[in-house]
């Protein structure tokens, strides 16, 4: 009974901490031998995740081709897309560095515009792929540095790099992967016998890779297990993707614009917020006694006594991304200090028609009046009568902002 109340739990976990994401394909064989997308789809599930995906992906295709090819538009602009995948053809970005700028990076930023201007919120990915097992013999000669496996998983990786730096865009490091799993584990085989596309372990290989990039999540533990693998191999797999990803985030431009909420908190019943966010431009706090604000480190005064919910959203630049966090703040209060909070302003009348008065002993620099959803509605410096006519009726707060501390109350305007 134990285990499967342990099992229950485990599954409410992962079920609440589930994410479904939308993701296109456009790349050739490297991604369809095996069905990646499939693939990808069935470790997320394994998880509790969903991927939707679509693909079009025919054998040999470059981006120069998808950047024109009519099937390859419409999907991109079919939707509002979280990912658009990006394969270029498996040789081209490992030839000279004067070649693929002519022949790749035009037409990576041509697709990356195109994806941008369909929904300026999805996210470019470079899938990198890996160098063939024994180098590019077919052009060794007119390029010497992709004649051995290494140096052609080289100019991969710097290709891919800077397709994905110069698009503002992420990579997903599958060639990096495969070249620890080669090192490391020279037995399992990621090549089919053409010693260019993947076999299931290098497909897999590639789908745990893609799992940790679009999720921000280990794939370790994924139960699923495709025909031909086995369960040593998968873990291998799964581990080496897990921190090639997740290990250098900001190395393969994973989340480096998205915003990551978080805060910290001082004082009682008085309680200053200090905003520890990354990343954040825009911030919507509430309190959870009512009132809110939507400066960076705002102060609030509870006048009761009790556990609150704090919630700061924090917001990216582009508003594409959005944090929240979540913390309680114990409040204790006796019946002398919430009466001298009480005493320090007192407004009237209440509800207000066209004029509010306000009586404080507060040493404030000024009053605001702020809406419901934290917008300052105006700024005061002076005046203990405040003229409220041209306000929508409804719920309104006085805040009296002091040297030491600051008073929150709420007004209706009817």
């Amino acid at each position: 009974m134990k285990k499967l109340i342990i099992l229950l739990a485990i599954f409410a976990f992962s079920t609440a901490n589930a994410q479904q994401k939308h993701a296109l394909f456009l790349g050739n064989s490297y991604t369809g031998v095996n069905n990646l997308p499939l693939l990808i789809k069935s470790v997320a599930i394994s998880f509790g995740d969903t991927l939707v995906t679509d693909q079009n992906i025919p054998g040999g295709h470059q981006l120069i081709q998808h950047s024109t090819n009519t099937t390859s538009l419409a999907k991109i602009n079919s939707r509002n897309w979280d990912f658009v995948i990006l394969q270029e053809q498996s040789q081209k970005p490992s030839f000279s560095p004067a070649q693929v700028a002519t022949d790749v990076y035009p037409y990576a930023y041509q697709l990356n515009n195109t994806i941008k201007s369909n929904n300026s919120c999805t996210e470019t990915v470079f899938y990198m792929t890996w160098g063939r097992k024994n180098g590019d013999a077919s052009n060794c000669a007119s390029y010497p540095p992709i004649c051995t496996y290494e140096g052609m998983q080289q100019r991969l990786r710097e290709s891919y790099m800077e397709m994905a730096d110069s698009n503002n865009a992420a990579v997903s490091p599958v060639g990096v992967a495969w070249k620890t799993v080669r090192d490391s584990f020279p037995l399992i085989e990621l090549y089919s016998p053409d010693e260019s596309h993947p076999s299931i372990q290098g497909s897999y290989l590639a789908a745990c890779v893609f799992y940790a990039t679009l999720y921000q999540k280990s794939p370790i533990g994924s139960t699923y297990l495709p025909s031909g693998l086995n369960n040593s191999e998968a873990f291998y797999l799964q581990t080496i993707a897990s921190s090639t990803v997740l290990d250098s985030l900001s190395l393969w431009g994973i989340n480096t614009n998205k915003p990551i909420a978080n805060f910290t908190s001082t004082g009682n019943p008085v309680v200053n917020f200090t905003n520890t966010s990354t990343n954040g431009v825009n911030y919507a706090w509430n309190f959870g006694d009512g009132n809110t604000s939507m400066l960076e480190n705002p102060t609030n005064t509870y006048i009761s006594t009790g556990n609150y919910t704090v919630k700061l959203t924090t917001f990216s630049a582009d508003t594409c991304f959005t944090s929240t966090n979540n913390q309680t703040v114990n409040i204790v209060i006796t019946t002398i200090d919430k009466q001298e909070i009480l005493n320090k302003i007192k407004i009237y009348p209440n509800p207000a028609n066209s004029f509010i008065e306000i009586k404080t002993d507060l040493d404030y620099s000024y009053i605001s009046i702020i809406d419901v959803i934290g917008k300052i509605i105006k700024h005061v410096i002076s005046e203990n009568k405040i003229d409220i006519s041209n306000l929508t009726n409804g719920i309104y707060f006085i805040k009296i902002t002091g040297e030491k501390s600051t008073v929150i109350r709420k007004f209706i305007k009817e």
